[in-house]
């Protein structure tokens, strides 16, 4: 059998190629009358294997690549992609990005970000860990994963468990001279449980990801964890309608943060269509509330050296002593808005909150009576009002001790108040969420039972 692997990519061999194709594509547009050009690409091979009931489902071997070209006509911009790499293939997509910018009308704002503001300096993060998997390892990882669930308890069924490990290259070029790229590595194990008893049917799930496998969870703590998160939630039952304390577990703080970047995006203020527009300089949290990106830290999910346009990324807080300090722009939206770019032309890298100190349980504890939840379903989140309301499930507390699992029923406010009403964010950090927070207690929320 041909030993097939998770890391067949020659860095070396991959930033030469990519760099010359980046060069060739700059160097065409120019020629075909483009005042300037930037070019992304990205290469990318993995294995992963599903197995289920102790028998392999799938084993899948994936080598992607892809091109994103943008050209510049003045201030007009055209875009094209394509997955193909060939002559031929490049010169069409370069063909078809001069035509759409021929085509649209001029933006003002359009162009490529400052030559100043280019990363010249990078910085290796050592977020490339190739692990060398086989199918025959990848295969014995879920498997393991999954004894490991059915283990538990004899209520335990299995819905399946996965291992994948991908390696990655990704390279960008502009007109301005700029050409860099670095290797990343991703490693998940997961598995999903389901359970049954006479209340009903319960399921959930656990996972662990990584840059390295080695940081990795055990099977048989995934496998484990994944069983006793759908036991718990047997006989789950709805509540009554009311006002009450609600405890986000880590995995929903990070979404519930999450809203908030979203609304603080150069997209969504220069379009009018945030709920924080205009807030600059504001107080939208409780004095002790920091949120802080992190884009350096060695092998973590979200570092980069730079951003999608090749800005260096940079150490800044968001949010200062409950105080929104900056929003996240990309050159385009900070020219819209007639500011600078915040380095985060592609996203936010790293976010941290900072923690009151608490621990989960002393959480539950001043929550007294509330709900803990664990999961929330739906796109009931209105970024240009703040409006909240998404079903959602997990677990009741009175007087400080947890009662109960609820499933069907509703959590709803608004976020702007949500933001001010935090009351304590817990020290239980989630290592596996590229947002670090730990769980967060809200003073109330609108909680709608059948």
């Amino acid at each position: 059998m041909t030993r097939i692997t998770s890391d067949e990519l020659d860095i070396d061999f991959e930033k030469s190629t990519m760099s010359q194709s980046i060069e060739d594509i700059l160097k065409l547009a120019q020629e075909l009358g483009a005042t300037s050009a930037e070019v992304g690409v990205s290469k990318q091979v993995g294995l992963s294997a599903n197995v289920r009931n102790n028998d392999v489902e799938t084993i899948e071997f994936n080598r992607d690549s892809g091109f994103a070209i943008s050209v510049y006509i003045g201030k007009r911009k055209g875009n094209a992609s394509t997955s193909d790499s060939s002559p031929e293939a490049l010169t069409a997509a370069v063909n078809a990005a001069i035509s759409i910018a021929q085509q649209t009308t001029e933006d003002p704002y359009a162009g490529l970000v400052d030559k100043e503001l280019l990363a010249t300096e990078i910085e290796d993060l050592q977020l490339d860990h190739p692990m060398g998997i086989t199918p025959e390892r990848a295969i014995e990882y879920a498997l393991n994963t999954e004894q490991a669930m059915l283990d538990t308890d004899n209520r335990v069924k299995t819905d399946g468990a996965t291992f994948a490990s991908h390696r990655g290259i990704r390279m960008y070029g502009n007109s301005n001279g700029f050409i860099a790229g670095y290797p990343t590595s991703r490693h998940v194990l997961s598995s999903v449980a389901i359970v049954e008893d006479e209340s009903g049917m319960q399921r959930d799930y656990y996972y662990s990801v990584a840059r390295n496998s080695e940081k990795l969870l055990s099977e048989q703590l995934i496998g484990t964890k994944a069983a006793e998160r759908s036991l718990a939630r047997l006989g789950s039952q709805s509540i009554t309608t009311g006002e009450f304390p609600a405890l986000l577990i880590p995995e929903m703080a990070a979404g519930f943060f999450g809203h908030f970047i979203g609304a603080i995006k150069g997209g969504s203020l220069y379009r009018k269509s945030s709920f924080l527009l205009d807030t600059l300089g504001q107080q939208l949290f409780p004095t002790e509330i920091n949120i802080e990106e992190k884009p350096f830290i060695h092998g973590a999910l979200g570092s980069a050296p730079f951003d999608a346009e090749g800005v260096t990324t940079r150490n800044q807080h968001f949010i200062r002593d409950g105080i929104l300090e900056s929003y996240v722009l990309s050159s385009y939206s900070a020219k819209r808005l007639d500011m600078e770019t915040t380095a985060n032309a592609g996203g936010v890298h790293n976010l941290f909150v900072s923690n009151s100190g608490k621990n989960y349980q002393q959480l539950i504890s001043e929550m007294n009576t509330g709900l803990i939840v664990t999961e929330v379903m739906g796109q009931g989140v209105n970024l240009v009002t703040g409006d909240y309301s998404r079903g959602a499930s997990g677990f009741w507390v009175e007087n400080g001790e947890v009662k109960y699992p609820v499933e069907e029923i509703t959590i709803a406010g608004n976020l702007k108040s949500m933001m001010k009403n935090i009351v304590a964010v817990g020290n239980d950090y989630d290592a596996r969420l590229s947002t670090q927070t730990g769980s967060v207690l809200l003073e109330s929320m609108t909680i709608a039972g059948n």
